[in-house]
């Protein structure tokens, strides 16, 4: 992620990686009103291409009306800053991170003249539960925390202060040696892990919980068109640990995880304990869409 020779985005134009600095006084630093996406680029053939784009910056554009932020730059100057700030870092493939946020103006909790600042950084990155994860599969476990209900938070804005909890639940799960946690709704019906959404399967069908308490992520409803593509039945309803304990697979993905199976959770073994086959055919799926190698979904592709 460090890049000391590499360039960032910020209000307007690049900037060298070292003076990519706010002031200790900004106000998303004190108070965590800030808007952010996670979005890939990967290598292709015919070069550079960022995965689903537009989407993406819808999701960041709404996520900003929602807090009542407005972004100083119009979707198609953020979409060509994105794809300027690739190029300048000469990125084939990593992750590409916009963020708005509230700069100085006032430190109280109605930031009435705060000046509304924008970056974009980019930086080559694997993928974020380990590649031996992509084929073996990852350990999780229901952690103590608590996805937020609606009634208390803006659960379809992807906002920073909306992560803190994610945070918990990640430390809590890896300081009991599994590789990521699983977030519960307050209902006790599966939600999210603390950055990906999750599918089971069960008897060929493939489920995942509505978005009720959960993000309404990007590279889930790809995977659902993905699975209708391959007539894979998809249920989108809730589910209890229970249920997923018995699955006969099950997945995260997102962004950054992409597509990881999960093969175990709270220390019970998911199916046969590996990848397995409707995961691996979705994943594969994926895979080649991303790279290009899916013309039926090259529309998803935005070409640097």
């Amino acid at each position: 992620m460090e890049n000391n020779n590499g360039k960032i985005w910020m209000d307007g134009a690049l900037v060298d990686y070292n003076q990519a600095t706010v002031h200790v006084l900004t106000h998303t630093l004190h108070y965590g009103c800030g808007v952010f996406e996670g979005i890939r680029c990967y290598k292709t053939d015919k070069g550079t291409a960022v995965f689903r784009l537009q989407k993406h910056l819808d999701r960041f554009f709404n996520s900003a009306h929602i807090v009542q932020m407005t972004c100083p730059f119009t979707p198609e100057a953020i979409a060509e800053a994105i794809k300027k700030t690739i190029v300048a870092n000469e990125l084939e493939a990593g992750y590409i991170r916009p963020i708005l946020f509230l700069g100085l103006g006032g430190l109280g909790l109605y930031p009435k003249n705060n000046k509304v600042q924008i970056a974009i950084a980019v930086w080559p990155w694997g993928t974020y539960l380990g590649e031996e994860g992509l084929e073996k599969g990852v350990r999780i476990r229901i952690c103590s925390y608590i996805r937020q209900q609606a009634s208390i938070g803006l659960h379809t804005a992807k906002l920073t202060g909306n992560y803190i909890i994610a945070q918990l639940a990640k430390r809590e799960a890896v300081n009991d040696g599994y590789d990521e946690a699983l977030l519960l709704d307050p209902e006790g019906f599966i939600a999210e892990g603390p950055g990906e959404n999750i599918f089971m399967i069960k008897e060929g069908v493939l489920f995942t919980p509505p978005i009720d308490n959960t993000l309404d992520g990007i590279t889930r409803n790809s995977i659902i068109e993905l699975a209708k593509k391959e007539n894979i039945k998809v249920l989108v309803k809730r589910f209890t640990r229970d249920e997923l304990y018995i699955a006969d697979e099950a997945f995260f993905c997102g962004t950054a995880a992409e597509v990881t199976p999960i093969r175990e959770i709270d220390g019970r073994k998911i199916g046969n304990g590996r990848r397995g086959e409707i995961t691996h055919r979705l994943q594969q799926m994926f895979f080649d869409v991303v790279h290009g190698r899916n013309s039926d979904f090259s529309h998803w592709l935005t070409f640097v």
